[in-house]
């Protein structure tokens, strides 16, 4: 019997890569998005679209009528200044919005749930990296607090309902389909400036650390938790994987990194460092290694390389 899978935000970065794979797998794949952030030709040739929001009663029921026994959890408000700004906003869409889809898969078919959560966001600050899943968890910003709740949340509909979750915690995700336009994603707001001869910003010194993995790791990284036995719901970081590459690269170092990769040059300026942002952050992956036999395939380079190549060809 082919498994059914709803994908959240799947018009979206990385979400509409993960549907594609879904798509070769073999699954049967209906994308929800409200087309806030994503765009409309992301989503997959062979997908079902359904456009609302993840909050909505309609949500609601496509969970709850819809046969899925997957779901993929992307949708999400992530702009951290936004979360600053306007906690409640943030809780809404990303606390309410999951626990909506939750509700409706329990009266459905839903057998598993895959989070997409973030390893940047839930540790906090600390020197010992990169973090491991049990790291000490003290998010700066409420964005980071709403992934953490979600975490806690899925943990108890697993204890409590008997189903199977997993929380997928990213590093700093990057690759084409990336939107250049908002607050995330340094790499393809850096990749599009250049490509138009503009200076490049860094907020604050530029010394500020992040771990950079390339989407179609992150993909990979999906299906494992998709597929793979699922740990007893003893505590949030037994069902939770970091997904990333375990070095930590400085801002400064990445923009020139992608100024070699593109094999051009522009001015690099510098702003007021912004409310909410980590200092340092890299995320420990022995555990996807040793569980799921899951590494990062794509170097730094390569995966700048393929990024502005996809940005410039958008442009063209």
């Amino acid at each position: 019997m082919t498994e059914r899978v709803l994908v959240t935000g799947g018009a979206g970065f990385i979400a509409s890569h993960v549907a594609e794979r879904y798509l070769a797998e073999g699954f049967e794949v209906t994308v929800l998005d409200d087309l806030s952030s994503g765009r409309r030709e992301h989503v997959p040739s062979g997908a079902e679209f359904v456009e609302a929001d993840v909050g909505s009663p309609e949500a609601r029921e496509l969970m709850a009528s819809g046969g899925f026994t997957v779901l993929n959890h992307h949708a999400a408000q992530m702009d951290v200044r936004r979360s600053v700004a306007d906690p409640a906003f943030d809780a809404r869409t990303n606390i309410l919005g999951l626990l909506n889809l939750l509700e409706g898969g329990r009266a459905g078919a839903l057998r598993r749930a895959v989070f997409a959560s973030s390893g940047g966001v839930v540790y906090g600050e600390s020197d010992e990296l990169p973090h491991p899943e049990t790291a000490r968890k003290l998010p700066v910003s409420p964005y980071g607090v709403s992934k953490l709740t979600s975490e806690f949340y899925l943990a108890a509909y697993a204890q409590l309902y008997g189903m199977e979750v997993v929380s997928l915690r990213y590093a700093n995700v990057f690759g084409p389909r990336q939107n250049p336009h908002g607050e995330a994603g340094v790499v393809a707001i850096f990749g599009s400036r250049l490509h138009r001869g503009e200076p490049l910003t860094i907020f604050g010194d530029g010394s500020q650390t992040r771990d950079y993995v390339y989407v179609a790791d992150v993909v990979e990284a999906n299906m494992c938790a998709t597929r793979s036995r699922v740990a007893a719901a003893d505590d949030i970081d037994a069902l939770a994987f970091n997904v990333g590459t375990g070095t930590e690269i400085s801002v400064t170092d990445l923009a020139q990194s992608l100024l070699d990769a593109a094999g051009r040059s522009v001015a690099i300026e510098h702003a007021a460092a912004r409310a909410g942002e980590l200092q340092r952050s890299a995320v420990a992956i022995e555990k996807a290694e040793r569980e799921w036999g899951w590494r990062p395939q794509v170097s730094l380079v390569e995966g700048l390389r393929r990024t502005y190549e996809w940005l410039a060809e958008e442009a063209a």
